[in-house]
């Protein structure tokens, strides 16, 4: 069975299927790369919630920026949210985000 949480039109915020929880990319609000990434992760909490999971269950996490310049602030900012010894496997590139003042967007998949 298949439950979507939060559905629009375009997409829901999360879909889980088979224990598994996807949420949408997340961006957050700030001036700088680590203040995007602080409230994004503060969004990807918040939805791990209501998925019924939480950081310790991260499967996989997709991160881009906007410029690859950016990387050492956003680790500084992600290493300190994960908890140790429960580090996802990630990627992290570089692409044109959706709006011109987004630096960092954060896709994860979590084990519920």
């Amino acid at each position: 069975m298949i439950e979507r949480i939060e559905t629009g039109t375009r997409m829901s915020k999360i879909v889980k299927h088979g224990g598994v929880a996807y949420l949408c990319g997340q961006v957050g609000d700030g001036a700088d790369v680590a203040a995007q990434t602080r409230d994004c992760l503060s969004r990807v909490d918040a939805l791990l919630e209501k998925a019924g999971s939480s950081r310790e269950n991260i499967l996989q996490a997709i991160i881009w920026l906007s410029d690859m310049a950016d990387f050492a602030a956003m680790n500084e900012v992600w290493d300190a949210w994960v908890p140790q010894g429960h580090a996802p496997a990630r990627a992290c590139g570089e692409a044109r985000l959706a709006r011109p003042d987004l630096k960092v967007e954060i896709i994860i998949t979590a084990a519920c």
